[in-house]
């Protein structure tokens, strides 16, 4: 570890990264996320504290390594139930929900408002009776239906939420007279999302859509 970069020992530069490491994650809202960031910074902190011989640094941080591990394991691989609620019409607790959350959900959809939820189809979705999050639709219109809002709370974002909520309701959305999904974003995060829940790009830009039949 005794090569130069920058005017710094390797090591040195191994010591800012895992600092660096372990600092975004605490910025981390996903749990999961912040569990995998601090694992690999806490497993360089390690390696750098046993290499400079700082024995409590290395053996605290391996430690950590461990515990990020367990719970690691525990996030990833514990059996959640899931459920869903549809509702014919905006409720009290929906636009309580809408309003705590308005901040984070204006970065997806910078457009919406509360009045935009009205006479639409309103879909909470729960994750071991737990709120995880609501998706709204458009009344349909020719077999299609705009996404209007499709919110989870952060420490949900999987993608397992829009998956369980568009199979577990893609019959009542059919029955209704909804055959396809379509949403607008110029979110890159919200757009990955899309994709990973099934959605494909159209020739329209920025709209992706989804066929639920």
């Amino acid at each position: 570890m005794s090569t130069i970069f920058l005017d710094l020992p390797l090591i040195e530069w191994i010591g800012y990264g895992a600092s660096t490491l372990v600092l975004i994650s605490l910025s981390l809202s996903s749990i999961v996320k912040l569990r995998v960031y601090n694992l690999i910074g806490s497993a360089l902190f390690s390696f750098y504290g046993f290499y400079i011989e700082a024995l409590p640094v290395g053996i605290m941080n391996l430690i950590i390594c461990f515990f990020n591990i367990y719970y690691l394991r525990t996030l990833l691989f514990k059996k959640e139930i899931f459920d869903g609620i549809w509702m014919t019409a905006k409720d009290e607790f929906v636009t309580l929900f809408v309003n705590r959350h308005m901040k984070d959900i204006q970065r997806f959809f910078p457009d919406f408002t509360p009045e935009s939820i009205n006479n639409c189809h309103i879909l909470m979705a729960m994750r071991d009776m737990n709120v995880a999050g609501v998706f709204v639709t458009s009344q349909a219109q020719d077999g299609n239906s705009q996404v209007v809002l499709d919110y989870v709370t952060p420490q949900y974002r999987d993608y397992k939420t829009g998956r369980y909520l568009l199979k577990r309701f893609n019959r009542a959305f059919i029955d209704k007279g909804v055959n396809r999904l379509t949403s607008s974003t110029q979110n890159e995060s919200h757009i990955k999302y899309l994709k990973n829940i099934g959605f494909r790009p159209t020739v329209t830009d920025d709209t992706y859509a989804l066929e639920l039949n």
